[in-house]
């Protein structure tokens, strides 16, 4: 098999130049490339890239840790962190959980065994204080809050979020609020339910517990919080959604059961996905496209050394009035 030095005779240049191409380095002429290039085909050459990652301490591959591929929310977030990756010249290796404690654990071993140069985590069910340890061997990125020095991070303030949705239902002349959550024991829910509370407290409205709604996910979630909330004898007139999804599920719902929207029940979404959009529903922004291609920055410059930027980025979002509130 040719080696490095052989297509830099055959090519005319030197073996400097035939690693830059092969590197896909943008500091190369167009001739010698072409060059280059050239012997490679008529050689069919395949570089032995596992060796030139070991020679370089790098795999030029990231871990992407996400719950769930089919969520907009973490499509979003991924997609994000895949466009800073092709900037860069890396890949991600995505690895789904379904928030078992078991597959996160076993996606963090990548970095044990150095298989990725650091990893990106979207959403999780284990402790930071049990994943901490993993910094030891490579950087690790938290795409919410961590409260953890050793873990940086970039997110949205999730109290905010939902107090500005709170403070617009609760202006809208509502009082009776509830609220639909994914999973009560996150740490992004205990902020948002934080913010639930307060805000009911200043208005002097007690909590309701069977006004909360958990479990909420997709579009088939919010069907069945309609279902549910026509059972109840004392209903919320508002809903606070953590997911645009739910939320549309929710609309749709009501409105083939003749409910109102808003005027019978109002409702304020989560994320600003196009489905929001389309159904004029009010809702928060949630910049889940800046979050990744940002977090995937930040892990980049800790990889390389580049630690001087702040390690606690929070990013703005703002709540968008239509049609449901």
């Amino acid at each position: 098999m040719a080696n490095i030095k052989e297509i830099a005779i055959l090519a005319g240049v030197s073996v400097t130049t035939v690693s830059r191409v092969l590197n896909e380095h943008p500091y190369v002429s167009d001739a010698k490339r072409k060059a280059v290039l050239d012997v490679v085909a008529k050689l069919n050459y395949t570089p032995n890239y596992n060796a030139v990652y070991l020679s370089k301490g790098k795999t030029l591959t990231i871990g992407v840790l996400v719950p769930f591929l089919n969520h907009p929310y973490f499509s979003a977030i991924t997609q994000g962190i895949a466009n800073g990756a092709l900037q860069h010249n890396y890949r991600i290796v995505t690895c789904q959980t379904n928030y078992e404690a078991r597959e996160e654990m076993k996606a963090l071993q990548l970095l044990q065994t150095r298989q990725v140069d650091g990893f990106i985590i979207c959403s999780k069910t284990m402790e930071w204080e049990e994943i901490a340890p993993f910094t030891l061997y490579a950087p690790i990125i938290a795409c919410e809050d961590t409260t953890n020095d050793s873990i940086p991070c970039v997110h949205i303030n999730q109290y905010l979020g939902f107090t500005l949705g709170m403070e617009h239902l609760i202006e809208r002349g509502h009082c009776h609020i509830g609220y639909c959550i994914a999973r009560q024991t996150s740490f992004n829910s205990k902020q948002r339910k934080r913010a639930y509370d307060d805000a009911l407290t200043k208005i002097n409205e007690r909590i309701h517990e069977e006004w909360i709604f958990d479990g909420c996910l997709e579009i088939q979630d919010g069907v069945r919080v309609v279902r549910e909330w026509m059972l109840l004898k004392d209903r919320p007139t508002a809903l606070l959604v953590s997911s645009d999804q739910v939320a549309a599920g929710i609309v749709i719902e009501a409105r083939k059961n003749g409910i109102g929207i808003p005027e019978d029940l109002a409702v304020i979404g989560f994320d600003n996905h196009p489905i929001s959009e389309i159904m004029g529903i009010t809702t928060i922004e949630h910049p889940s496209l800046a979050l990744g291609e940002s977090a995937f920055q930040l892990l980049f410059n800790q990889i390389n050394g580049n630690c001087l930027q702040k390690n606690n980025i929070e990013l703005a979002l703002r709540l968008i009035k239509r049609n449901t509130t």
